[in-house]
């Protein structure tokens, strides 16, 4: 199988300084037991580093970009040779003057392409490297020039302090859902200006629902159902940095455990496609797709999937997310597959990467579903 996404897209630059994808959501829906072998689209390298946290027994990540792998390669530096409060300061998580200091140290145990493209990004370097990506360019524009326009600091800061549900709710709706707000958001986050500065406009080429209506609604739930002031996701887009709820891969409880199983890591500039035609039968049990079928079609989407259960081994998990274009698994798949649609739903309705529609979770099924 041929990459779709590939033909019709560029994958040349940094596209994701960070994943926008809440690890503690996918994790759960993958189930990772002690020795499976996982698949994980690399992006940045958060949610492939937080597999590692359930100790598999191997973890390939692949991804179309080389930008992208050189962003994973300089987290695994980064976790061999810092400490998690300097990763902390690296990622740009918490405030630092030091970042091309610890760059340095970071950078012999890098290969030589990736030293070359971060080298050539002394202002990523200096920002945080999570906030190096298109996607992150576009959400520093709004933190910075389109917020402003709607809410003060103050306004802001008191969104992101611990209130109860109804103290949420009263909040969203007396304080912060302004008219101004609602005509800002739509504007900014239209197809049109997302397209251009935070993703990619063919990756909209299958969506066909109001873009802003539906991201200004998932934004909603994120305010009143979900807490902000514990949300890493909305504390980055509001603020440049992530708070004190962090992201699984960078939780100091975590950083050890990584560390110690770097070696089970492994990662290629390869499609998901030819990855899984070069793939033996039944030798994963694992994968984490990011939200890749959303830049296919419903054709190519389902022979994907299939290949892919091909594969995988009986009991193995498949966890996608939908951004805005429907993707889930069709019924002639369904003595090969089935969804675990209940499961889904109650994980989707605790993202904190709030603006997904659907979380879908797929597994390979044995003799008989």
């Amino acid at each position: 199988m041929r990459s779709e996404a590939a033909a019709r897209s560029d994958f040349s630059g940094l596209r994701y300084g960070q994943v926008w994808e809440d690890a503690d959501v996918m994790l759960a829906a993958l189930d990772v037991h002690p020795g499976d072998a996982c698949v994980s689209i690399a992006s940045a390298g958060d949610n492939t580093l937080a597999l590692l946290t359930k100790r598999p027994s191997r973890v390939v990540a692949l991804d179309l970009s080389a930008a992208q792998l050189a962003c994973l390669e300089l987290r695994v530096a980064a976790y061999r040779t810092l400490c998690h409060a300097e990763l902390l300061e690296l990622v740009g998580s918490r405030p630092s003057r030091r970042r091309d200091v610890l760059y340095a140290r970071c950078r012999p145990a890098m290969t030589a392409r990736s030293r070359t493209f971060w080298d050539a990004r002394p202002a990523d370097i200096g920002g945080g490297i999570g906030g190096a990506g298109k996607f992150e360019r576009y959400f520093a524009i709004f933190r910075r020039f389109v917020l402003p326009l709607v809410h003060s600091r103050a306004t802001v800061r008191q969104l992101l302090q611990p209130k109860s549900a109804d103290e949420r709710q009263a909040f969203h709706d007396n304080r912060w859902d302004t008219w101004r707000w609602r005509l800002i958001f739509r504007l900014f986050f239209s197809r049109a200006v997302l397209g251009r500065l935070g993703r990619d406009p063919q990756f909209f080429k299958y969506v066909d629902v109001d873009v802003a209506a539906a991201l200004l609604e998932r934004t909603r739930h994120a305010l009143t159902e979900l807490d902000p002031a514990a949300n890493p996701y909305i504390h980055w887009i509001l603020t440049g940095t992530h708070g004190e709820s962090l992201p699984c891969a960078l939780r100091a409880e975590n950083f050890d455990v990584i560390r110690e199983h770097l070696d089970r890591l492994e990662w290629y500039r390869v499609s998901l496609e030819e990855m899984i035609a070069r793939a033996p039968r039944r030798q994963f049990d694992r994968f984490n797709l990011s939200d890749v079928f959303e830049y296919v079609s419903v054709a190519n989407y389902q022979r994907l999937l299939g290949a892919i259960q091909r594969s995988s081994r009986p009991g193995a998990r498949l966890v996608y997310w939908n951004m805005l274009a429907p993707r889930q698994c069709p019924a002639h798949l369904a003595g090969r597959l089935r969804g675990l649609e209940a499961l889904a739903s109650a994980l989707h309705a605790r993202d904190r990467a709030f603006f997904y529609s659907a979380l879908r979770i797929d597994e390979v099924c044995g003799d008989a579903c």
